[in-house]
């Protein structure tokens, strides 16, 4: 079994920063992609950013130059640097690893709570 943890969250201010972060842990051989996702309250969830293992980047619109997704492949960890937060950042961040070990299956962290507010 895999466990994804995510830490950083929390209040900010507008225009504020956050660093968020998910560490993967249990039966792993590799990780590929890995990715961020958001949920706002009544609002279905959406992604944020995605990376795979050779350090390629997606970015959703709404976020590009305010937001930088990285990994350390060595920790098993992602990254989430978030610049310049409007109060439309108000979410629960979830993370996300496509894992291999006997089998290649897809994982969830438990979210982590970001409000963005004066």
């Amino acid at each position: 079994q895999v466990q994804l943890v995510e830490s950083g969250g929390g209040l900010v201010q507008p225009g504020g920063s956050l660093r968020l972060s998910c560490a993967a842990s249990g039966s792993i051989f590799r990780i590929y992609g890995m990715g961020w996702y958001r949920q706002a309250p009544g609002k279905q969830r959406e992604l944020v950013a995605t990376i795979t293992r050779g350090i390629n980047t997606n970015y959703a619109d709404s976020v590009k130059s305010r937001f930088t997704i990285s990994r350390d492949n060595a920790k098993n960890t992602v990254y989430l640097q978030m610049n310049s937060l409007k109060p439309d950042g108000t979410a629960v961040y979830y993370c996300n690893a496509d894992v291999q070990n006997t089998n290649r299956v897809n994982y969830w962290g438990q979210g982590t709570q970001v409000t963005v507010s004066s």
